[in-house]
C-alpha cells in the first residue's frame, strides 16, 4: 500500500478513497484463483469472503454521514454502536448473504459502493465532517476522522491480509 497521507479535509479524504479502491482492486487482482477459498483472515474467512466483507461493509459509510446530518439538524439519532448491537455476527451475515457471488461480482458491488461513498463525502459540508461521532463498531471522533478509520484505515488493514494469505503457503 502507498504510503499514508495526512487527511485534514474533505479532499483529503476523497483522494485517500480513491487512492485505497485502486490499491485494493490492483491486491485482488494480484491474487492467484486458489488464494480465494484460502483462509487469510482471522474470523477463518478466506480471501472471497474477506472480499465479500468489504464490498458489504462500504454501503455503511454514507450513513454516518446521514446520522451526523441528522443530528446536526437536531434530530435525535443513536450514534452507531449501541447497546446490543453484535458486529462480528452482523460482519458474518453479510458475507453469508454473500457467499455464492463471484470475485468480480463483489468487485463490481464494492466500486458501486465506493464511488456512493465518495459522492456522499463530496456533498458534505465541510463543518459537518468536524463533528463528532461514533462508527458502529465504536470509532469515535469527527466525523471525518471517523471516516477516515472505517472507509480508508479499514480497507487498508483487510488488503494487507488479502496478500498476507495470498503469499503464505
Amino acid at each position: 500500500m502507498a504510503g499514508l497521507m495526512t487527511i485534514s479535509s474533505r479532499e483529503d479524504l476523497i483522494a485517500a478513497l480513491q487512492q485505497d479502491s485502486e490499491e485494493f482492486q490492483e491486491a485482488v487482482a494480484q491474487l492467484p484463483a486458489e488464494a480465494f477459498e484460502r483462509g487469510v483472515y482471522e474470523q477463518g474467512w478466506n480471501a472471497r469472503q474477506l472480499l465479500a466483507h468489504i464490498a458489504a461493509i462500504e454501503w455503511t459509510y454514507p450513513r454516518l454521514i446521514e446520522r451526523a446530518e441528522q443530528r446536526a439538524g437536531g434530530e435525535d439519532v443513536p450514534q452507531g454502536g449501541g447497546a446490543g448491537f453484535d458486529m462480528d455476527a452482523y460482519n458474518a451475515k453479510q458475507v453469508a448473504r454473500r457467499d455464492d457471488q463471484p470475485v468480480e461480482q463483489l468487485l463490481t458491488e464494492f466500486r458501486r459502493n465506493r464511488a456512493e461513498t465518495i459522492d456522499a463525502i463530496r456533498a458534505t459540508d465541510e463543518e459537518l465532517l468536524k463533528q463528532p461521532t461514533r462508527s458502529a463498531g465504536g470509532v469515535e471522533g469527527t466525523l471525518l476522522d471517523v471516516l477516515e478509520g472505517v472507509a480508508v484505515g479499514h480497507v487498508r488493514e483487510h488488503v494487507n491480509d488479502l496478500l498476507r494469505g495470498a503469499r503464505s503457503d
